[in-house]
């Protein structure tokens, strides 16, 4: 049988987290990169955004935690920890934490990732009016910009298409001017529609 039969026969064609009936995707347990019946789950796609922080984590979603952390499938149990670890900010989360009890091996899986350590609050690039940027992107100046280690001068209103994201700076992106790439400060630029 195929894992994806597998994991269907488990699920029962629903979301294995909520037990909803929904379109559901494969979510394979982080670190990991290839996928087994031990280490994926079939969730709804709105739950696994939150989890590969594609989207804003909406403790709404998570309610149902409460009653999925006591599921014996040991992958079930790592999501619930990490996510009401990510919520414990929540009243609701905080408690499930506090009576949720994982084996030492289930465990140190668990905090494989370290997202135990971090709210769920999740950053994304943002232009100066607060929209988020994607990857390839036109945006415009909304002031001109000297460019250092240049002349040039980036003026209010050019256009720079397909922006590249900095990955480790969410204040930062790349965009051509001229022809020169250039980091232009996100604070300083608007999404173009």
């Amino acid at each position: 049988m195929k894992l994806e039969e597998q994991l269907l026969a488990r699920a029962g064609g629903k979301c294995e987290l909520t037990g909803a009936e929904t379109d559901v995707v494969a979510y394979i347990l982080p670190p990991e990169t290839s996928s087994t019946l031990d280490n994926t789950l079939l969730i709804s796609a709105t739950l696994a955004n939150q989890l590969n922080k594609t989207e804003q984590l909406n403790p709404e979603d998570w309610k149902f935690l409460p009653n999925a952390m006591w599921s014996e499938i040991p992958a079930i149990q790592i999501v619930c920890w990490r996510m009401l670890s990510r919520l414990k900010n929540e009243g609701w989360a905080s408690e499930a934490l506090d009576i949720l009890y994982l084996d030492d091996e289930t465990l140190a899986e668990a905090k494989k990732t370290g997202d135990h350590e971090n709210d769920g609050y999740v950053s994304f690039h943002e232009d100066s009016i607060g929209q988020r940027l994607l990857e390839g992107d036109t945006v415009v100046l909304t002031k001109t910009l000297d460019v250092k280690g240049s002349s040039m001068k980036a003026t209010l209103g050019t256009v720079v298409k397909n922006i590249r994201l900095v990955a480790d700076n969410i204040e930062q992106i790349e965009g051509k001017i001229e022809g020169q790439t250039i980091v232009i400060l996100t604070k300083y630029l608007r999404k173009q529609n």
